[in-house]
């Protein structure tokens, strides 16, 4: 045993995109992967979806693997295996609901050993060797999941039961997206997406965005460590954000390049900043201190 310094370095990005169908899963998840290599040949995708990801071969010369039914665990462990000896370096696999409720998936396998409780035990190992194969791979990962609507049959105040829609809810073992880095959700078929778990801070509470190969970029610079570098959009929402003066000049000072380009916006915020703490604008009672003198 040897206690070191925690660091992060070179990490294996595990990334997942979930959305109903149509929603630009397999799109999205490309984009990102061009992003972290850019070079179409060092991406591979691992296709459930019946070829659908070859209807993108215009964006570039991609790999593609066709995993056919059973989907079972097992075959998925091998597929990841044929893209791990051939050198590829982002791996999408899309989807993996298949492995979870397709044919052959673990559903299948347990209802086939008797659908009883205690058959979870055969099955319960399988599924996580899969997903000890994503977390220990030596590709980055990009999963593509399902979404279904989520509903329950609940009793109402007048004792009749009802059924209760609860949002949407991926297709695959409860508590998957735990085990990634960072999990994006689509909302709308125009590809917005907003994280729905995410360790490495760069999305989490941020607005709706949509995918492309700038992200993918942005989270390779996270896994290698490397600073991410800082955008006028950036300094100005800060500007925009900041509550004193104090604040505002060490964001000025920290941002020496920004510093002329941003000229008026940091004049205007300390000025805004200046008039809030005047005497004669607070109010007391609903009348300013001016009109009571």
């Amino acid at each position: 045993m040897q206690l070191k310094q925690s660091k992060r370095e070179n990490v294996k990005l595990r990334l997942g995109i979930s959305g109903p169908s149509g929603f630009g899963k397999t799109h999205s998840a490309l984009l990102l992967a061009y992003g972290m290599t850019n070079d179409w040949k060092k991406v591979a995708v691992i296709d459930t979806e019946n070829s659908s990801a070859s209807l993108y071969s215009n964006l570039g010369e991609f790999n593609v693997l066709d995993l056919q039914a059973p989907f079972s665990p097992t075959r998925y462990i091998e597929a990841i295996e044929v893209c791990e000896k051939a050198g590829i370096e982002v791996l999408i696999i899309d989807s993996v609901s298949h492995e979870w409720n397709g044919t052959g998936g673990c559903l299948q396998i347990h209802e086939k050993l008797g659908g009883r409780f205690q058959d979870w035990a055969r099955v319960t190992p399988m599924h996580q060797a899969f997903i000890d194969k994503i977390l220990q791979s030596t590709c980055h990962i990009i999963t593509t999941t399902r979404r279904k609507i989520d509903y329950s049959l609940d009793v109402g105040s007048n004792g009749r039961t009802k059924v209760v829609k609860h949002g949407t809810k991926e297709i695959t073992r409860e508590g998957f997206e735990y085990e990634l880095t960072v999990n994006f959700e689509l909302i709308n078929d125009q590809h917005l997406v907003k994280a729905s778990k995410d360790r490495t801070g760069l999305y989490m509470n941020k607005p709706e965005f949509v995918i492309n190969s700038a992200t993918g970029r942005k989270l390779l610079q996270w896994c290698c460590a490397i600073p991410v570098p800082v955008t006028v959009n950036d300094v100005v929402e800060k500007i925009n954000s900041a509550l004193s003066v104090s604040e505002l000049t060490k964001l000025y000072n920290d941002n020496p390049s920004f510093q002329q380009t941003l000229q008026s916006q940091f004049r205007s915020k300390k000025d805004q900043l200046e008039q809030l703490v005047k005497p004669e604008n607070f109010s007391q009672n609903g009348n300013s201190i001016s009109n009571r003198a």
